[in-house]
């Protein structure tokens, strides 16, 4: 049997094959564009307020600038004509006449049933003979015939009788399924002729060499290239390195301010002509407000040679300071700045951390504050509220204050006073005064409750171990009145079962969980994965869901001892139904080694909110590392029994102690009977030492 290697010359199979390699594609593109996002800002619910800010417009002009490009316009319009391409193969397919080879059937050629026998096929045959041979029958042009497809058509009614009568080509019927014998093997390759026709080769290679040899290496190196010029922050590599130059140990607020102007995205977002357009008046306008920027940073400024990063730290400070510039473009590019700005604080603060000095891990989160705010460094902590200004600010802070209000403080004032101090000439609206009042009841202020370190299932700390920092906190929103005391119940922190691994390994919180309360109830405590409001930042062209930052501090050195753990969710809801503060207590765990030496140790836990300012914790914490060997001497006279030797808490004990565990002797029902003095004494020789377990 022979191999024949024909093409599709009519093109009939060569849709299915574009509609194939077009599918692999878009498919797959398909499906990365309609995931359900997992961006905490995509799902967060927001703060409500009517509060529309200057520019409002522009602001959501780059926010819509912004998502264009978090949207991929080249992927969405890849994908779209790839199902244009798809849906014109199909219709190829559908309209595109197809010749199928049907297997060999003589009773189906002859038209006569499978159960005739040779004469009932012989007499067929020969009327058949009588209407459809050459001589007898004439061409009908309206049904587009020839005296060739006439001759072909009486061959095969005679092919077909021989098969069924004639012995020979009977044998050939059966043993290869056609009269004629052995037939060629056919294999369609689906591609058109012309392909492959001769003359036309080298614009095949050529069109090979320009896919396989350009193509695909630059979409391959550019998608590699741009993979790499990212860190983990999402910032330019390039970026990072400049940042890193800009460092210093003493760095101040300020100074953070003009590191991150040395970012490498704000050329190219400043790309030719525009670093230079408005630069002057930029700079005028900003110089010229010398409420908040020090000599400093008036300095700095001014002896940068870069035109770009000098517009670009403009840009910032005119956006810290809400400066109005006077130009459409110059506002625009204002709030454009923000975000990107944003964006480079998170490598300042990774480069902080991997120095490890507190000042600067403070001023990243405070810088992040300020961008996410719109108040310059140093500045009042209440021109977070809608329509407070600097006059609003002075009026309720008075002439010569200190220190600044926090919206905490502010919101403690009794309320006529507080609405004297705001409302009136030159200050606020009743309205303006109201608005400001709502969004302050709604911020996500963050009190902690209790502090505390444990090492799961022990009840000592001892050199070396795995240690848990508990932080029990609830969400007070200020202005709140008659908020409920704290239940002791809920300042506990149980350990996870047994068989929840994930909770013991940190992965996930622990399951659900039946606690018994103080009057014998029992009530089951879900677990929840709750997340606060979107930070209110109105003047921020992007949306923020709040992170809070919580690290150990040693201050006599000025450095980091814990690194941040961030929180996002909460396992409580933050609000009830109608909207009201439920005040939860809300756990927050992270976990790190202890200190090989035994002591107290002091640390300054800070709890920060990267959304907000004036809404940072901080407070004095010991962490009291027990002697092993006290602690194992303790925990003989515990009132719980020790295991035996034999069994796998008996070699747990074993190998935290280092000492195997004591034998446990019997006592025979005899002897228990013979002296009941004994057995009120082994009764009341265990005391319970636990004195830190309230009920």
């Amino acid at each position: 049997m022979s191999s024949d290697y024909t093409y599709d010359e009519q093109g009939q199979f060569f849709p299915f094959f574009i509609l194939t390699l077009t599918g692999l594609v878009t498919l797959p593109l398909t499906y990365n564009l309609l995931r359900p996002s997992k961006e905490l800002e995509n799902t967060a619910p927001r703060i409500k307020s009517d509060f529309k800010p200057q520019h409002a417009d522009l602001i959501d002009g780059q926010k819509r600038k912004r998502l264009r490009k978090e949207r991929r316009i080249k992927r969405i319009v890849t994908v779209i004509v790839g199902y244009l391409v798809m849906a014109w193969m199909v219709y190829l397919i559908i309209v595109t006449a197809r010749t199928v080879q049907k297997v060999y059937d003589p009773y189906e050629v002859l038209g006569v049933s499978r159960s005739a026998d040779e004469k009932a096929i012989a007499r067929h045959y020969k009327r058949l003979s009588l209407i459809y041979h050459p001589d007898k029958i004439r061409p009908d042009p309206a049904k587009n015939e020839t005296i060739e497809t006439l001759n072909d058509r009486f061959v095969e009614l005679t092919k077909a009788y021989k098969a069924l009568t004639d012995e020979e080509i009977r044998n050939n019927y059966l043993q290869y399924g056609h009269p004629d014998g052995k037939q060629s093997f056919s294999i369609g390759i689906a591609l058109p002729q012309f392909i492959v026709m001769e003359g036309n080769g080298k614009y095949v290679l050529l069109v090979y060499g320009v896919l396989l040899g350009v193509l695909l290496p630059y979409i391959v190196g550019k998608w590699w290239y741009g993979s790499q010029r990212y860190t983990k922050e999402r910032v330019l590599v390039a970026s990072a390195g400049n940042i890193f130059r800009e460092y210093k140990d003493d760095i101040t607020d300020g100074g953070i301010i003009g590191a991150l102007s040395s970012g490498e995205e704000f050329k190219e977002m400043l790309k030719g002509v525009q670093a230079e357009s408005g630069l002057a008046k930029l700079e005028k306008r900003v110089l010229a407000d010398d409420s908040f920027l020090s000599a400093k940073d008036r300095e700095t400024l001014k002896q940068l040679d870069s035109s770009s990063r000098r517009k670009a730290l403009a840009l910032l400070w005119a956006y810290l300071g809400r400066i109005d510039l006077g130009d459409a473009s110059l506002d625009a590019e204002k709030y454009e700045a923000a975000p990107v700005a944003l964006s480079l604080t998170e490598a300042f603060s990774a480069i902080s951390l991997a120095f490890g000095n507190l000042r600067p891990i403070l001023g990243a989160f405070q810088t992040s504050q300020n961008l996410i705010q719109a108040v310059a460094p140093g500045s009042s902590p209440l021109l977070q509220l809608p329509n407070f200004t600097d006059a609003v600010v002075k009026s309720v802070e008075g002439e010569h204050a200190k220190e600044h209000f926090t919206v905490q403080r502010f919101m403690k004032i009794p309320e006529d006073q507080r609405r004297s101090l705001t409302v009136g000439a030159g200050l606020l609206s009743e309205k303006q005064y109201t608005d400001a009042v709502a969004v302050a009841r709604q911020l996500p202020v963050l009190d902690i409750s209790r502090a505390f370190f444990k090492v799961m299932g022990e009840k000592f700390i001892t050199p070396s171990s795995l240690v848990q920092l508990v932080v029990k906190a609830r969400f007070i929103p200020p202005g709140c009145t008659n908020v409920p005391a704290v239940s002791e119940l809920d300042l506990e922190d149980i350990d996870p079962d047994e068989d929840d691994l994930d909770a013991l390994m940190g992965r996930k919180p622990a399951k659900n969980r039946t606690s018994k309360l103080a009057n014998g109830k029992k009530v089951e405590s879900k677990i929840e994965t709750i997340q606060p409001p979107l930070a209110h930042a109105p003047y921020l062209a992007r949306d923020h869901s709040p992170r809070w930052h919580i690290f150990l501090a040693d201050t006599k050195q000025g450095k980091m001892a814990v690194p941040p753990f961030t929180f996002t969710t909460f396992d409580k809801p933050l609000f009830d139904e109608a909207g009201k503060p439920t005040f939860n207590v809300q756990t927050l765990k992270m976990q790190f080694q202890a200190p090989p030496q035994v002591g107290d140790f002091t640390f300054a836990l800070h709890m920060l909110c990267d959304s907000y300012l004036g809404l940072d914790h901080r407070m004095e914490i010991t962490l009291h590392i027990d002697d092993p060997a006290k602690a194992a001497d303790v925990a003989e006279e515990d009132d719980i029994s020790e295991p035996d030797e034999d069994s796998i808490a008996g070699q747990m004990h074993a190998l935290k102690t280092g000492q195997p565990p004591k034998k446990k002797t019997r006592r025979d029902s005899d002897d228990s009977s013979e002296s009941d003095t004994d057995g009120d004494a082994a009764e009341t020789s265990d005391t319970n030492t636990e004195t830190d377990v309230e009920d």
